[in-house]
C-alpha cells in the first residue's frame, strides 16, 4: 500500500509539473504581442532633442532637433520630426542671392521619424533610427535687424527637397522615464536646387546627442 502511495503521489507530482508547464507554454503563445491582429499591445509614448554635430556645405553645422510618437511594444516608435542649424554658416560672396547683404545659410528639415528598439529592457541596448521627410535651405542676414527686432528682408532663395536620415544609437536607461542615446547618422538629400548648394553640399555625416523623456 506504501508503495502504491508513493507512486501515485509521483504520479501526481509528474502530471501537475506537465500542466504547469503546458499553462505557461499556452500563456507565452497569449501573450505574443502583435500589432495587427491578436495578443495583447503595449502602448507607451516619448518626446526626445537632439543635438547634432554636422557639416553643410562644408562648414560646421550645429543642429537641434525635437522629435517624439507614438512606442508601441517596447519597440517600435513612429512620429515626427523637426530641426534646425542654430549657427552661422556664412554665403561665398558668388553665391550670395542679393551681393549687397553679408548672407548667412539656414538648414532645416521636418518629416517623419521611426525608431526601432532592441531589448528595451536592457540598461544599455541598440536604437535604430530613420528620418524620411522634407529639408529646406535659404538665404537670410543673420545679424540685419530693425528696431523692432524683426528682420528687415524676407529670406532669399528658398528651397525645398527630400531628406533620408538613417542612423543607430547607443541608448543608456537613465531612469524609468528618461533615457541618454548618443549616436551617429548619414543625412542623404535629393533635389536640391540652391544657390551654390548641391546634394552633396547638403549631404553628410553628423554625431548625435539625444535625451529621450516618456513612457518606455
Amino acid at each position: 500500500m506504501k508503495r502504491y502511495f508513493i507512486i501515485a503521489a509521483l504520479m501526481t507530482v509528474v502530471i501537475g509539473f506537465s500542466a504547469q508547464a503546458q499553462d505557461e507554454s499556452e500563456n507565452k503563445h497569449h501573450d505574443i504581442q502583435t500589432v495587427f491582429r491578436g495578443g495583447s499591445v503595449r502602448s507607451g509614448g516619448y518626446g526626445a532633442i537632439t543635438n547634432k554635430f554636422t557639416t553643410i556645405n562644408g562648414q560646421f553645422a550645429n543642429m537641434v532637433e525635437v522629435y517624439g510618437g507614438w512606442y508601441i511594444n517596447r519597440r517600435f516608435m513612429f512620429g515626427i520630426g523637426a530641426g534646425a542649424v542654430t549657427n552661422n554658416i556664412p554665403v561665398p560672396v558668388e553665391h550670395r542671392a542679393n551681393p549687397t547683404e553679408d548672407l548667412s545659410y539656414e538648414y532645416g528639415q521636418v518629416g517623419m521619424v521611426t525608431e526601432y528598439v532592441v531589448a528595451s529592457n536592457k540598461p544599455v541596448h541598440l536604437v535604430f533610427h530613420l528620418f524620411t521627410g522634407a529639408g529646406f535651405t535659404l538665404q537670410y542676414n543673420r545679424y540685419n535687424w530693425d528696431d523692432d527686432y524683426s528682420y528687415r528682408n524676407y529670406p532669399y532663395d528658398e528651397n525645398w527637397f527630400f531628406v533620408m536620415e538613417p542612423g543607430v544609437q547607443v541608448e543608456i536607461n537613465l531612469l524609468r522615464w528618461m533615457r541618454f542615446s548618443p549616436g551617429v547618422s548619414y543625412r542623404a538629400a535629393f533635389g536640391s536646387e540652391a544657390y551654390g548648394l548641391t546634394d552633396a553640399d547638403l549631404s553628410g555625416g553628423s554625431v548625435d546627442l539625444t535625451l529621450k523623456f516618456g513612457r518606455f
